[in-house]
């Protein structure tokens, strides 16, 4: 009975403790909560980041629609990854994809690296904080890739288009996407 008591004790003391009045901050603005990083790299919406309108000066092809691409998280690296696509006609024009890796660490410059490695032909693209790359894909599609931290998290953002799309035309669409954040 007696350990019963003790025990009693010492979880009533713990919550007085836990449950006292804190004192009120120095300034007479409350101090507003940072955000946690699920819900900032959370929030990196495609279509929000980069309008169709952008896509369509860019790539000098009025008329395009964004559309939301279906989720595509991975299980193996922790991706999660979400799209647009860029549309004339049900034609596909490009793509916009931004994949979170939540919990995951990592820094930007070798996230590019990586990339770099993994893709023959991949050259580095100037002009980006953390680096960026371009590759051409078997000749079909063309990629500029770059990555950045989101509140902590890991973030890769990339345009993929038409095999003909140069650096210097996917490189204002990714920045334009990596500035929107």
């Amino acid at each position: 009975m007696r350990t019963l008591v003790v025990a009693f004790v010492a979880f009533a003391a713990l919550t007085a403790c836990s449950s006292g009045e804190k004192p009120a901050p120095s300034s007479s603005a409350p101090p507003k909560p940072a955000p946690s990083s699920k819900a900032a790299a959370a929030s990196l919406d495609p279509c929000a980041m980069l309008p169709a309108e952008a896509v369509s000066k860019a790539i000098s092809v009025p008329g395009l629609k964004a559309v939301p691409g279906p989720a595509q998280d991975s299980t193996a690296n922790g991706g999660k990854a979400r799209s647009c696509e860029y549309q004339l006609n049900g034609k596909a024009a490009g793509a916009l994809a931004v994949t979170r890796y939540e919990g995951k660490q990592g820094k930007p410059a070798e996230m590019v690296a990586s990339i770099k490695k993994a893709k023959a032909g991949a050259q580095d693209v100037a002009g980006f904080p953390d680096g960026a790359v371009y590759y051409v894909d078997q000749q079909k599609t063309a990629t500029l890739a770059s990555a950045e931290l989101v509140s902590g998290t890991p973030v890769l953002i990339n345009y993929t288009g038409p095999a003909k799309m140069t650096p210097d035309q996917l490189a204002p669409l990714v920045k334009q996407a990596l500035a929107a954040r």
